[in-house]
């Protein structure tokens, strides 16, 4: 299967109708927590996060939205916080090329050290897709958020610096 185009542009209040559409869709919300419209603003305005509409296909049109978090952080720690595809691209290897987009991103641009994230319990998928990409588990918030049909843990990932260049050369 040929991947298909994929780049980041950064999200405008413009965007943000669309954002909270993503995100609130059936589909997503068991995965995710969804933040109040200000909370967006926010990380569209704080210069230490990083808030971004994935673009996709031909048309480059608008397909998810992705945040992180830590930008600045002077432990060199950044957080992908979100990354919330449209349900009618999941599966087309968009969530792939973005992550590795923002690996890349994380790593070479924004000198990070470690990339880290929190993935809920049940959402198996993005584990898996996380998993492959070179993330390792390290650890879980048993039953830590409250969901519809009761709790559900966060499990913890990360990729190292080092671990990135590794996987970088080996791919070439």
């Amino acid at each position: 299967m040929t991947a298909l185009p994929v780049r980041l542009r950064p999200t405008m209040t413009s965007d943000l109708d669309f954002v909270i559409s993503v995100e609130q869709d059936t589909v997503n919300r068991p995965f995710i927590t969804p933040w109040e419209r200000i909370q967006h603003e926010g990380a569209i305005r704080f210069p230490d996060s990083r808030h971004f509409i994935v673009e996709a296909g031909a048309g480059y049109t608008s397909a998810g939205f992705v945040i992180l978090q830590g930008c600045r952080n002077p432990h060199r720690s950044m957080e992908l916080k979100r990354m919330v595809l449209l349900p009618s691209v999941q599966g087309a290897g968009i969530g792939r090329t973005c992550l590795r987009l923002l690996a890349a991103m994380a790593f070479r641009d924004l000198g990070a050290h470690r990339f880290w994230l929190d993935v809920k319990g049940r959402n198996l998928r993005a584990q898996a897709l996380y998993r492959s990409e070179g993330f390792v588990e390290e650890g879980r918030l048993r039953e830590s958020v409250r969901t519809d049909d009761g709790f559900d843990s966060l499990i913890v990932m990360s990729m190292l610096e080092d671990e990135h260049e590794h996987a970088q050369r080996s791919a070439t």
